[in-house]
């Protein structure tokens, strides 16, 4: 399975990687490398994934490659949204030995982190294939790493929640409380922003959830409820609005919320607390 969609700018990746490489080389560069094999070495090498897992990064391996090293060859032998078995190759390298032991670990440790997202989000996604449901991710990401976060749950066939403060508005529980109210944070949202903004209002009960109806949010957000809970919150909301389920939502769980009838379900685990999916570099011919 691959799933088709726009990578992430050259120009946002490039910078990200810059930064590592530049942390990862330090004052004197790979001393390693530079003391055990020749300057005109030549490698050969493939990236290969060592797990069951969905692949999100290829292009922070290409850049590291390239930002080392202008004449490292990369190959991509598999797609960001495949679905890999062990053993599955993802790339072919080829350049300067040196220079592709430089840029290794930078590149599989985007590679191997953005993978672990959309390998989890693939977990989710496909326990709740047979519902209406779809996975979202929340802000609950890496600091400066958002969007690449982002990218790999979509990699994994997951949707994406706002991206920062300013992109919709989501009234939480700390909103209301300074607010006085449900129904007034609502309505004061909706005097503030324009009509392509979509106003979402987080309930923790069903009179929550019937008096932000009032208010006519764009999407309700339901904390920390059952499944018995969400079918009758998704009656109330009868299709007025998007219902998003979060709060706590694991693999064992996730099943029985989807079915509860709710259109999103957010899963902040997908980004801040995912494995990394274990890919390895194997050099396959060197020659001096």
């Amino acid at each position: 399975m691959t799933i088709a969609l726009p990578e992430l700018p050259r120009l946002m990746i490039d910078d990200a990687v810059k930064a590592a490489l530049l942390e990862d080389w330090g004052r004197a560069g790979d001393i390693t490398s530079q003391a055990t094999i020749p300057a005109d070495t030549q490698a050969r090498a493939v990236i290969v994934s060592r797990k069951f897992g969905r692949l999100s990064g290829l292009g922070f391996v290409e850049s590291a490659c390239r930002q080392t090293e202008g004449s490292i060859r990369v190959e991509r032998l598999a797609s960001d949204g495949a679905t890999l078995e062990p053993g599955t190759p993802v790339a072919r390298i080829e350049g300067p030995a040196r220079a592709v032991l430089a840029c290794e670990r930078v590149g599989l440790n985007y590679l191997g982190h953005l993978s672990g997202i959309a390998t989890a989000t693939a977990q989710f996604a496909e326990r709740i294939a047979h519902t209406r449901a779809s996975i979202v991710c929340t802000r609950k990401t890496t600091p400066g790493l958002r969007a690449f976060e982002k990218y790999a749950v979509r990699c994994g066939g997951g949707a994406n929640h706002r991206f920062g403060l300013d992109d919709a508005i989501l009234i939480k529980d700390n909103h209301i409380a300074l607010a006085g109210g449900v129904a007034l944070a609502v309505k004061r949202a909706r005097a503030h922003v324009g009509h392509l903004v979509k106003i979402e209002v987080e309930v923790d009960t069903l009179d929550q959830l019937r008096e932000a109806m009032e208010a006519r949010p764009d999407v309700v957000l339901l904390d920390n409820m059952g499944p018995e809970t969400l079918r009758t919150a998704v009656d109330i909301i009868d299709a007025r609005a998007l219902s998003e389920a979060s709060g706590g939502i694991n693999l064992e769980t996730v099943k029985a919320i989807a079915e509860a009838g709710v259109d999103l379900i957010s899963i902040g685990w997908i980004t801040h607390s995912a494995p990394t999916l274990d890919l390895g570099l194997d050099i396959e011919i060197e020659t001096v």
